[in-house]
């Protein structure tokens, strides 16, 4: 029996764990869960998996839950909230895996602490990387955790190629890694039209359902580009030994190109049950409830290079991963901004590279040597995009 924490268990990824759980009573028991501030949902999930543990980043939520609770009778659970509630959860000498599936910025601390505390991190929160890639991978080794990707790309990635993540690619005969990505639902769409495009259109994934933040950051081809410098840091590989791939089918979800011509890859239909559970049960395979891939009923695949006229998040990905230092938060801390500012239809579809780009140039980036130097980053970035987004209206 392992014990699990779950860091976002109102979002997909959490309910999807959650399920994988429901399927080996006997193998996980649910310790705690947070979320932000999604009360009916986690009394649901409090109903069913009674954890000894709830924690809502929202203090108010936090308060009615509480007292919910309380006027149930439920005493034997501990309510808390904000940060440092989830930094607890995430460390408890109890918990053998973290599920880190905190949507932003926002789940970097927890993801730090559940490393420090050596547990084995099941990763699915890409920005604790992307922001802090040197720092984190640093904790992992230092503590003695368990780094387990959950994003179904990397965890591809992993499946493909030997399991020492860190060591050099090029002892292992890897030429490069092809990180595939479905192109989002404007792939075909006119670059003219973009400017009309609405929040609930970005948000209609063709293959994947996900939260709102991160099906506007497919249909940008931002997420493929915070998978890139994750990608870099999980693999340690160069820049140029990463390269998308646009697969619209999202049948394979990355492959791994070796030195003597062979390529493996990882398929698999579009269910994130299968990563989850691929590293809830590593190095065994446990059953996840996705239903067996059909060749014949997929048919065909297809594959093709991405523009950066189309997908300008995607160059800039590269461009803050090659610059280094505190590149890749201005970068993550600007788009959060931007991402927002358009689901809260107050910059068009277009305007989000152009936000990010300005953050870019304007913000000088430093050696991101500490979390203070990079959390500052994050700030001042998100600022800068708050006034430049004030500046287009």
């Amino acid at each position: 029996m392992k014990n699990i924490t779950i860091l976002g268990s109102t979002g997909s990824i959490g309910e999807s764990t959650l399920d994988v759980v429901s399927q080996h009573p006997d193998a996980y028991n649910v310790i705690a869960l947070t979320a932000n501030a999604s009360v009916d949902k986690m009394l649901m999930q409090v109903n069913r998996y009674k954890p000894d543990f709830v924690v809502m980043a929202d203090e108010q939520a936090a308060e009615r839950i509480s007292t919910i609770l309380l006027a149930k009778g439920c005493t034997e659970i501990t309510v808390l909230s904000g940060v440092d509630g989830l930094q607890h959860v995430a460390s408890l000498d109890a918990v053998d895996y973290v599920m880190a599936a905190i949507v932003g910025a926002a789940g970097l601390l927890p993801s730090l602490a559940a490393a420090k505390a050596g547990k084995r991190v099941l990763l699915a929160n890409k920005e604790a990387l992307v922001m802090s890639g040197h720092l984190f991978m640093q904790d992992i080794k230092r503590y003695g955790a368990e780094l387990l990707p959950i994003d179904s790309e990397h965890n591809a990635i992993f499946q493909c190629m030997p399991h020492d993540l860190g060591s050099s690619l090029s002892l292992h005969g890897v030429e490069r890694i092809l990180l595939t990505a479905s192109g989002g639902p404007f792939l075909n769409k006119s670059i003219n039209e973009l400017g009309a495009v609405t929040p609930d259109q970005a948000c209609s994934h063709p293959n994947w359902s996900m939260g709102r933040k991160i099906s506007v950051d497919s249909a940008t081809m931002m997420n493929k580009g915070l998978e890139v410098i994750e990608a870099h840091w999980l693999f340690n590989a160069a820049p140029d030994k990463i390269q998308v791939v646009i697969h619209p089918q999202s049948v394979i979800h990355s492959m791994v190109q070796y030195r003597d011509g062979s390529v493996l890859a990882q398929m698999g239909n579009p269910d994130m049950r299968t990563p989850i559970a691929h590293a809830m049960a590593w190095p065994q395979r446990i059953s996840s409830g996705v239903a067996e891939l059909d060749l014949f009923d997929v048919a065909h695949l297809n594959f093709q290079r991405p523009d950066f006229n189309r997908f300008p998040c995607l160059r800039l990905a590269y461009e803050a991963l090659k610059s280094g230092g505190t590149s890749c938060a201005i970068l993550n801390a600007a788009n959060e901004i931007a991402v927002e500012s358009f689901l809260n239809e107050t910059i068009s579809f277009p305007m989000i590279p152009i936000v990010i780009e300005s953050v870019l140039t304007e913000l000088n980036s430093v050696d991101a040597s500490s979390l203070e130097v990079i959390l500052a980053a994050d700030h001042s970035a998100r600022e800068l995009a708050k006034e430049a987004i004030a500046s287009i209206r």
